[in-house]
């Protein structure tokens, strides 16, 4: 089982620290193989005035530090372009896809040459039947991983299909992640109760345990209210072991006599 977690967008040094560590520490408790998570760009921002990150080049810098502070850390960060993946790669372990560009042949192509682990997300208008195709491009990948994230349902909402899950779990030949934050997003919503509901991500993450899920995708803040993006669908730091513990019982339950 694997846990990528961490805030939406890197924001400081000091803060990643403090959420991987904690993160870490609870995985580590429930033998959780624990990715740290955060983008140096939010490139794909409702409003032009949406804040987007750091930037490519103060991220790696602290990218790196954080590896030098936790030698065993494993990170995960997007990219939009192709180039950006040059900047990342000697520094990142995972390479994510973002939704929205899950069919750009260039952009996954590139990370798969990296010889890097490959997380790609399944776009919001892609039906599960629909990955094949995406796989397809993934020919020589060291590994890929597929994340649901919601599928499109109407103005400012998505729904998780569990059957859609089951589907992907049994017919592709790979790890398939669910991430439940963003999945309770209302996309285009104003950032604040219109824009995600965090208190539906354990019930989600409940749910996708108890049918076979084996991964998990969950954006993590200290103070989520505040976040400059994705702050109504992010968990509370405080609030990441019970999650955690949550799944963990969920994933064992012996299912055998229901």
């Amino acid at each position: 089982m694997k846990v990528i977690a961490g805030p939406c967008q890197h924001e400081s040094f000091q803060q990643s620290l403090e959420i991987a560590q904690q993160c870490s520490e609870v995985c580590e408790k429930y033998g959780i193989d624990y990715y740290f998570k955060a983008s140096f760009d939010k490139a794909n921002r409702t409003s032009i005035t949406g804040k987007r990150g750091l930037g490519i080049t103060k991220t790696m810098k602290h990218f790196e530090d954080l590896k030098y502070s936790m030698p065993e850390l494993k990170i995960v960060t997007d990219v939009h372009e192709p180039w950006q993946i040059d900047c990342i790669r000697d520094i990142v372990d995972v390479i994510q896809i973002p939704a929205f560009l899950c069919r750009q042949t260039d952009l996954i192509r590139a990370a798969v040459e990296t010889g890097k682990i490959v997380n790609i997300k399944k776009g919001q208008f892609l039906a599960p039947w629909d990955v094949s195709g995406i796989l397809s491009k993934t020919e020589g990948a060291k590994e890929v991983w597929i994340t649901e994230r919601g599928t499109s349902f109407g103005y400012n909402a998505l729904i998780v299909d569990f059957t859609g899950l089951a589907y992907m779990r049994d017919t592709y030949d790979c790890p398939i992640v669910l991430d439940a934050t963003h999945a309770v997003q209302s996309p285009g919503g104003n950032g604040t109760t219109s824009g995600g509901n965090r208190k539906y991500v354990p019930d989600l993450c409940r749910a996708g345990a108890a049918m076979g899920i084996d991964n998990f995708f969950l954006e993590v803040h200290s103070d989520p209210d505040n976040a400059p993006s994705d702050g109504a669908n992010m968990i509370r730091l405080h609030d990441f072991e019970q999650v955690i513990r949550s799944i963990h019982v969920y994933s064992n339950l012996d299912t055998s006599t229901i």
